[in-house]
């Protein structure tokens, strides 16, 4: 039931203001384009997104484009094998609470120690 009511509060908002049926359209595009298995596509519906934000006009979309410009190379490497560096970025957080706990690292041939002792 409340997907339905969901649905129908989406039409109501999206009715009364189609600019921002058109931005969620967008975004679901974009979520969209990882959808592909090939960095050729994936690559080729990415400029198609680009020229679109670029229609469009909307600053919190350009933001995106810039970012998304700036990082091409490394998203586009998700592509390869659909992988990314969640658990690096995860493993680092760990390691950054560890060294806020510590109050900071003064020795760090002990950090090291530690850490290895921790995580290893």
């Amino acid at each position: 039931m409340t997907g339905h009511l969901t649905k129908k509060k989406a039409a109501i908002l999206f009715e009364k203001h189609p600019f921002l049926k058109e931005a969620y359209e967008h975004t679901l595009a974009f979520r969209n384009i990882y959808e592909n298995k090939d960095k050729v596509n994936a690559r080729v519906q990415f400029t198609e997104w680009k020229n679109k934000v670029t229609e469009m006009n909307i600053d919190k979309f350009s933001t995106v484009l810039h970012s998304l410009e700036y990082h091409m190379e490394h998203i586009l490497n998700f592509f390869d094998n659909r992988s990314t560096n969640a658990n690096a970025v995860s493993f680092n957080s760990k390691i950054e609470g560890f060294k806020a706990n510590l109050g900071g690292v003064t020795d760090v041939t002990f950090f090291l120690f530690k850490l290895e002792k921790l995580f290893a």
